[in-house]
């Protein structure tokens, strides 16, 4: 898919800010950690990848309540929808200089219904020239997202006769309507309430 950087700036998309905070001590030991097991941009992209997807369950999984959406909270608390998970993706990318955003689609339950806003990421491997999708959503029955840069292997394809989409923006920083609805939820329960349908 073919995206749309919402901010020009290629430095946005390695910036620090209030959700990705990748200059948080625990953000950089987390990468750090992972940087000792890892070579490259690419296995360190790889590794960052599946730390979140795999150790960091889903809450809607998990039964977890609580909303974290910072990205050091994320880490401490081992608990996030998609959009929490996506930002500490973002900053464990961003604390070793790859570039790194967030992207969005439009999903809905396989009747139609109760559409809701699922966050994923790209990023660009330094010296590349496109960025790649990827979902550290986690993996469940039915769910098998993978690192792959050359073909998506998403946790959800979208299907457009159930008015499902794909948004083409890149983003720097959490889409306004995301960041409120985690940062004004007292738990998931809410937050599921809270979550906008569409951009």
């Amino acid at each position: 898919m073919q995206l749309i950087q919402q901010d020009p700036d290629p430095l946005a998309y390695l910036a620090s800010g209030e959700a990705i905070d990748h200059g948080h001590p625990r953000v950089q030991e987390a990468a750090d950690a992972l940087r000792l097991t890892t070579g490259d941009a690419y296995s360190y992209a790889e590794a960052a990848f599946e730390f979140v997807r795999d150790t960091i369950p889903h809450s809607a999984d998990s039964g977890d309540a609580r909303v974290a959406w910072r990205a050091s909270d994320v880490l401490a608390t081992r608990n996030g929808i998609c959009h929490a998970k996506s930002h500490a993706l973002v900053a464990l990318l961003r604390a070793r200089r790859i570039p790194a955003g967030l992207c969005y689609q439009r999903l809905a339950d396989d009747d139609g219904s109760n559409p809701l806003v699922h966050g994923l990421i790209a990023l660009r491997l330094p010296g590349g020239d496109r960025w790649s999708r990827l979902d550290p959503r986690g993996n469940k029955p039915g769910v098998d997202a993978r690192f792959d840069l050359a073909e998506e292997r998403l946790a959800f394809p979208v299907r457009p006769e159930l008015g499902e989409t794909d948004h083409p923006g890149l983003y720097a920083a959490p889409h306004p309507a995301v960041l409120a609805a985690l940062r004004g939820s007292a738990d998931r329960q809410e937050l599921w309430r809270r979550l906008p349908t569409q951009l």
